[in-house]
């Protein structure tokens, strides 16, 4: 790193790939997954303690459900979970080619339904896409043509989605409504062009302003709701994965991250890599929503 990073480990984790953090307001916890291991994780701040709830297939991310417990996208399908996170029933089936796809990100939408993107884990061809799980457990396709899907997020207003396509290093922004039309307009919010600038996971805070983490960049960068980079902030890991804001007054950043198919070398320059890191800011996030069903 060219200066010192803001970030500091609060969980040496070392996961593999650590993603999709997600604060409770209710808990004053931070709950979060390692795909690879896979597990769900519940992290406590307060005492540093970590619980973590095995996974019976990679978990690429997950929500919480409004009357308790979880939805988790598995590559299996898109399951129920209780507050242990045992896995019970199946919400939907997965709707790709299992050996090789899997869910990626995703997060509630304001009206309460989860949406979560595919990947294509050989980088090999366009062909995942993003779904919504309605309460009614249907699963609706709602764009394709994505590799990695990532960057999820939505204005305070609910009224702008953000997305982004990892390999494309583009974030688009979308017109989103509480109606069954998918997300139109796309627009190009931000876009990069370096190497390691690989937009990952998102979140954006009560001003609009959108955070975004990148994989193999080693950075966190703070947007305008314009798409004008307002700050940028080192992270002591070069794969930071997805940004999520908690803490009583929201007002602390944390940031999972992973240690996957990185070299010795730079391991031993990052050796908290795969742990999650935290850093205060001075404008709050938004409380998750949850899964309405």
């Amino acid at each position: 790193m060219t200066s010192p990073s803001p970030f500091t480990c609060v969980l040496d984790a070392r996961a593999s790939l650590g993603e999709c953090p997600l604060w409770s307001v209710a808990e004053r916890a931070l709950y979060w997954v390692d795909i690879n291991a896979p597990s769900l994780n519940r992290f406590d701040p307060a005492t540093g303690e970590n619980k973590t709830m095995p996974m019976p297939a990679s978990i690429g991310s997950f929500v919480f459900r409004a009357g308790g417990g979880f939805v988790v996208a598995l590559r299996t399908g898109i399951w129920l979970a209780d507050e242990d996170g045992r896995v019970g029933s199946r919400a939907a089936a997965a709707p790709f080619d299992v050996p090789h796809h899997r869910f990626n990100d995703g997060r509630c939408d304001p009206h309460g339904r989860f949406v979560v993107g595919t990947m294509n884990e050989n980088r090999n061809a366009a062909d995942a896409a993003l779904y919504r799980l309605d309460a009614d457990f249907s699963l609706t396709r709602l764009f394709g043509g994505l590799t990695i899907s990532n960057g999820l997020a939505w204005s305070p207003d609910g009224r702008t989605m953000y997305h982004a396509d990892t390999p494309t290093r583009t974030v688009l922004a979308y017109d989103y409504d509480a109606g069954s039309v998918p997300p139109s307009n796309p627009r190009r919010f931000a876009q990069w062009q370096g190497e390691t600038e690989r937009p990952d996971g998102a979140a954006i805070d009560s001003a609009g302003n959108y955070w975004i983490a990148f994989y193999r960049g080693g950075k966190v960068l703070q947007l305008s709701p314009r798409g004008e980079q307002i700050a940028e902030f080192p992270v002591p890991a070069m794969c930071p994965t997805m940004c999520a804001f908690g803490g009583d007054d929201l007002c602390t950043l944390y940031v999972t991250s992973a240690r996957q198919e990185r070299d010795a070398a730079e391991l031993a320059r990052f050796p908290q890599s795969g742990g999650i890191f935290a850093m205060r800011v001075n404008v709050p996030g938004l409380p998750e929503a949850q899964f309405a069903g």
